[in-house]
């Protein structure tokens, strides 16, 4: 048993953006898997729905389950929710397996990755010195199967910074030091280092990768991730490749803040690596380049629609957000989605002409080759070419500037074609009432396939809703104890345990405003044994006794309203784990008698929107040791400090990782990597200028 801790500390650069070629048609070099052998076992195969006979990117991948014995492949077009099954037993892994508790015994995944600088011209204007993974945009397409262990080498080749890479979404059970948070769980990787990675893949679905040093992965250090497993929605085949939808920028996030810039200004739309610059029509960024053919995806049906009675072919696509700061609208002229999933969790299907993709979040969903003609307004194509769309939600972080740097056409972002052949542009019109609202998916219709019941929280406090209460808040800041902080900051500030017990009220007489920093040189991963007196002065620290796997922690969080910062929808993102959402309010205050919890299966996944004047309850278990960020996924919010560490079950995780053992010497190797680095170059610096991630 060990205890619970919220640190609200200094903190920032968070992940966003991030270029990757390995969407596209281009080659890239291919990632090296441990084991590339060849051979007619039925437990040695291609993910259900790959396309055979096609040179796709990722082509080769295979599951590999050949350690099982008795077992085989049950996944069909008709019943894409079984995964495996015993011959002999009848035992399954299928989508109603606890993947929490059980998984299949895969095989070992290796990859080498390597950051380096390059020049990106994704949309007809030239990306000077982008960060890049592999030397492509986005990065190299991170395959695995569930029950696989990913291991991942990765090398710092950037010469003028470091590095750390987050696995969003991962798990990471009892591998907190896996989970790439400079500053949180290692140093950074210092130019010339090579750190590794391993993890277990315990869920399955889409993800990304991304960097965690301060804003580096808005200069394009990105790349997607694929977890083949069931699905609660059947399906014939796979888009190729996942579809990463992001803003996009032409300089390096580090040089327009040294040059007094901020980090909102975007200036285009990327799909899967690729956009047009004269969509956003500011004279200064008109294309340097040829623009390149948008996206294309193809769905192989030979030309033929489907003939009355017969079913459709269906694919699944994998969409994953990777923006700065935009929140988009997703979806495909005169075709419907079915969505079938949420970040990394399994839902029951639900149609819809369109989705709603925070920064961070995941959906797969199903499209059927069979456009549908809504009205006379919607017609079909006539060379069944169709429109997909990418529409920028307004007031929903930072995002793309006015609607008068954009054309009326930018959300035309790709291509869905019946013919290979066909090179016309479509004349699709969109769905009518496209909705741009800033408010994720309808809450009911995210139902968990698993279901889970929360329970009590371990973590009550003493006020009149006897929850766990923070706030984002945004302030100047100024304050001479953070010399190399911004002069604006933002933080999530404790709204709960400070007041005399006697105090019922939501707002304590004492809210200290620290928004999170972290020091490079010095993890939380190498303090796990720190007393409560130990820590940080700067950090605000609340214990909240002893808790143990089983027990329930929530947490409310709101907006203040009197910052600066209240009113923006935020994309909340917990690492470590999944959570239940029990309540998502928008335009409503956190008073007693607004709270309506649902503790009976209610949506979880790891990135949830925060409403727009409203609040947010969350529930996870305190079942993963370690120190886990819970931050917002817009950078600039992000790099100003609106994030906090929550320590779990710090002496069970000082159990597990104690000084003198393998990771903790590992840890301290790439500290003083780390360190020697900064002490030989001229222009690197200890502290960051910002959160640091």
């Amino acid at each position: 048993m060990g205890r619970f801790w919220v640190l609200v500390t200094q903190f920032l650069g968070i992940t966003t953006l991030s270029p990757y070629d390995g969407l596209t048609d281009k080659t890239q070099s291919p990632l090296q898997l441990a084991k590339p052998k060849e051979d007619d076992d039925p437990l040695h195969f291609k993910p259900p729905g790959r396309r055979y006979g096609k040179k796709e990117p990722g082509a080769d991948f295979k599951c590999d389950y050949r350690s099982m014995t008795g077992w085989e492949l049950c996944s069909t077009p008709e019943d894409r929710s079984c995964w495996l099954i015993n011959k002999e037993t009848k035992q399954r892994f299928d989508i109603n397996t606890n993947y929490e508790t059980n998984h299949p015994n895969g095989t070992l995944r290796e990859y080498w990755l390597d950051v380096t600088k390059t020049d990106i011209t994704a949309d007809g204007y030239t990306f000077k010195g982008a960060t890049v993974f592999n030397g492509s945009y986005p990065g190299p397409w991170i395959q695995a199967c569930w029950g696989d262990t990913v291991r991942i080498h990765v090398t710092n080749k950037n010469p003028d910074r470091g590095t750390s890479i987050h696995w969003h979404g991962i798990r990471q059970l009892n591998s907190m030091h896996m989970d790439g948070v400079n500053g949180v769980t290692q140093c950074p990787i210092a130019p010339g280092s090579t750190f590794t990675y391993e993890w277990q893949v315990l869920q399955y679905g889409s993800s990304w990768y991304h960097s965690h040093y301060s804003e580096q992965y808005a200069d394009g250090a990105v790349g997607p991730i694929t977890l083949h497993g069931p699905s609660s929605g059947n399906f014939d085949e796979a888009a190729d490749v996942p579809i990463l939808m992001t803003d996009w920028r032409h300089g390096s996030m580090f040089d327009k803040s040294e040059e007094g810039g901020d980090l909102q200004a975007i200036q285009g739309i990327l799909l899967n690596g690729i956009g047009d610059i004269t969509q956003f029509g500011k004279k200064r960024h008109r294309n340097t380049s040829p623009i390149p053919e948008p996206y294309t995806l193809h769905f192989d049906t030979e030309g033929k629609r489907p003939v009355k009675g017969d079913r459709p072919k269906r694919y699944l696509l994998r969409l994953i957000n990777t923006s700065i700061g935009t929140t988009f609208v997703f979806s495909i002229d005169n075709h419907l989605l079915s969505i079938v999933s949420a970040d990394f969790v399994p839902i029951y299907p639900y149609l819809n002409s369109s989705i709603l993709i925070g920064i961070g979040q995941r959906y797969n969903v199903i499209v059927e080759a069979n456009p549908r003609a809504n009205n006379t307004r919607q017609p079909l194509d006539q060379e069944d070419n169709y429109w997909i769309r990418t529409w920028v939600v307004p007031n929903c972080g930072t995002g793309i500037g006015s609607e008068r740097s954009r054309s009326p056409t930018y959300m035309q972002t790709g291509i869905l074609r019946y013919n290979a052949s066909s090179t016309a542009k479509p004349t699709s019109q969109p769905w009518d009432h496209i909705d741009l609202t800033c408010s994720d998916e309808t809450y009911t219709s995210l139902r968990p396939v698993l279901p889970w019941i929360v329970e009590d929280p371990i973590n009550t406090v003493s006020t009149a809703t006897g929850i766990q209460h923070v706030a984002v808040v945004a302030k100047e800041l100024g304050d001479p104890n953070f010399p190399t902080f911004p002069k604006a900051g933002l933080a999530f500030v404790n709204h709960s345990g400070l007041a005399p017990q006697n105090d019922t009220s939501e707002t304590p007489f004492k809210l200290p405003f620290t928004p999170l920093q972290i020091d490079f040189s010095d993890p939380i991963l190498l303090s796990l044994d720190k007393q409560t007196n130990d820590w940080n002065p700067l950090w605000e620290i609340f214990p909240q006794g002893r808790t143990g796997e089983e027990d329930w922690v929530w947490l409310a969080i709101t907006v203040d309203e009197s910052g600066t910062d209240g009113y923006e929808a935020h994309p909340m993102h917990l690492h470590g784990h999944d959570f239940a959402i029990l309540q998502q309010a928008e335009n409503t205050l956190f008073k007693p008698e607004n709270i309506r919890i649902n503790r009976l299966n209610p949506p979880r996944r790891d990135v949830v929107m925060m409403p727009t004047k409203g609040f947010i309850i969350i529930a996870f278990k305190a079942d993963n040791p370690g120190s886990w960020l819970l931050h917002c996924h817009i950078a600039a919010h992000a790099s100003a400090g609106l994030a906090l560490q929550i320590l779990e079950r710090q002496a069970d995780a000082n159990k597990m990782w104690p000084k003198g053992s393998k990771v903790q010497e590992e840890a301290a190797s790439l500290c003083r990597e780390w360190d020697s680095w900064v002490g030989a170059s001229s222009t690197a610096t200890p502290l960051p200028d910002d959160s640091g991630i």
